[in-house]
């Protein structure tokens, strides 16, 4: 087939959350497809290093766009009733570029991942198309805003509202919807759009994420994550308050790097506090991970799929981590990660992974297990071949299905089963800057 994946970031090279699952899905279907990704690029060297994205698709189109500008438009939209972060991804230049290309390529599919910019081909008939969300974006928003303070939490509630209402109208402009793991999809369901939904989760890159040979410094712990993304930091300001004087009082040599890109001024005066190193951006966090006695990632605020969850597991690093973060990923608390909420349990459970190395190494071993069979992208991807054909599949039938026949896509409660032949979905109930 001949697909147009248009994408909110330019998805390569595939370091940080935004741009790994894209990466990965184009990648794949690269393989069998022809593929014509359009994005955006946000600087002169994203730009440049997103040159290799040409060895991954067929042909790809980037908008260069300059952040005062976008930032222009998210003013422009305040008083309407379009969300103002869908002003940061608008470039009239990307859209008279995807306007052209489905004007003249004859595309067989449309793919678009990430709802800030399904309207660029929203208005598209006659092809099949497929809206990947990735996480809700207005679920986020509202979090944003029952943790900021007054009266900026109200800008973000306002902006939550705006992005749920239009997250239903964008979806009901598409024949079939995904998100990327099982509660998001809920919310997806919640709309009641009456369009077919699924989900698929992300992968981790387990053949670059393997434990390592060396040994591990017990009294090591590490956070890795961009420092520029709210949750991140509010996870680390928050850690380093209350649960590190806890750690330290019990292992006064206990170290924690804070390993992540753009750090704001209010993390980097994490490293005045005792023990507490900052790294800033670093070329590789896998050394970080290597030496560490756990990952801790007791965020407040996640949505979707922590990837650096994921990648701790598959490095052999043990991770403490929110039961808020845990929802997102496959496996068992207490089994295969460890889950803790209040800051003594937080650190009683960074303490047993420091002071217990048998409890790690098995923690250790079988969490990279649960990593492999339960979040590789080749079975990720194997959901998303299915959920794909289906999609084509329907659409043959009609090429303008009503809403009643796009009922008929749908199942009360999950999602229509997929191919056979496909692996049964992954449960995260059961339970791309690498750095994320």
């Amino acid at each position: 087939m001949k697909i147009l994946y248009v994408c909110h970031r330019l998805p390569f090279p595939p370091r940080r959350g935004g741009k790994i699952r894209p990466f990965n899905m184009i990648r794949h279907l690269h393989a069998t497809h022809e593929v014509t990704v359009a994005s955006l690029a946000r600087s002169a060297q994203e730009l440049d290093e997103g040159q290799g994205l040409g060895a991954h698709c067929s042909r790809f189109e980037v908008a260069r766009v300059h952040n005062p500008v976008q930032v222009a438009r998210m003013v422009a939209r305040l008083g309407s009733r379009e969300p103002s972060s869908f002003g940061f991804f608008h470039s009239p230049d990307l859209a008279r570029r995807i306007d052209r290309l489905v004007r003249d390529s004859g595309f067989d599919l449309i793919f678009v991942h990430c709802s800030s910019v399904a309207h660029y081909v929203a208005h598209v008939d006659g092809v099949p198309k497929i809206l990947d969300f990735g996480d809700m974006d207005s679920q986020k928003w509202r979090e944003y805003g029952r943790n900021k303070p007054f009266p900026i939490s109200l800008g973000y509630r306002l902006e939550g509202a705006k992005l749920a209402a239009e997250e239903r109208r964008l979806a009901r402009r598409f024949d079939l919807c995904t998100a990327t793991t099982r509660a998001e999809w809920q919310t997806l369901e919640s709309y009641e759009t009456g369009v077919a939904t699924d989900w698929f989760p992300n992968g981790v890159d387990a053949d670059y994420f393997t434990p390592a040979s060396s040994d591990y410094d017990p009294n090591a712990l590490c956070f890795v994550g961009r420092m520029d993304y709210f949750p991140n930091q509010a996870c680390m300001i928050e850690f380093c308050r209350d649960v590190w004087p806890l750690i330290r009082a019990r292992r006064p040599d206990a170290t924690l790097h804070v390993v992540g890109a753009d750090p704001s001024p209010a993390i980097r005066n994490l490293a005045s506090v005792a023990g507490v190193r900052v790294t800033g951006s670093v070329p590789d966090v896998r050394p970080f991970l290597a030496r560490s006695a756990a990952m801790v990632a007791p965020l407040r605020i996640a949505r979707g799929t922590q990837n650096k969850i994921l990648e701790a597991m598959a490095a052999g690093t043990p991770v403490v981590t929110s039961s808020v973060a845990a929802g997102g990923v496959d496996a068992l608390p207490g089994e295969h990660f460890l889950v803790a909420d209040r800051a003594e349990d937080i650190a009683a459970a960074a303490l047993e992974l420091m002071s217990n190395p048998a409890r790690r190494a098995k923690l250790a071993q079988v969490a990279r297990a649960r990593v492999l069979a339960h979040h590789s992208w080749a079975s990720s991807m194997r959901r998303l071949d299915g959920i794909i054909e289906r999609c084509v599949g329907n659409h043959a039938q009609d090429e303008r299905p009503t809403p009643s026949r796009r009922d008929s896509n749908r199942q009360s409660g999950v999602p229509r089963p997929l191919q056979a032949s496909l692996d049964p979905p992954p449960r995260a109930s059961d339970s791309a800057s690498r750095q994320t």
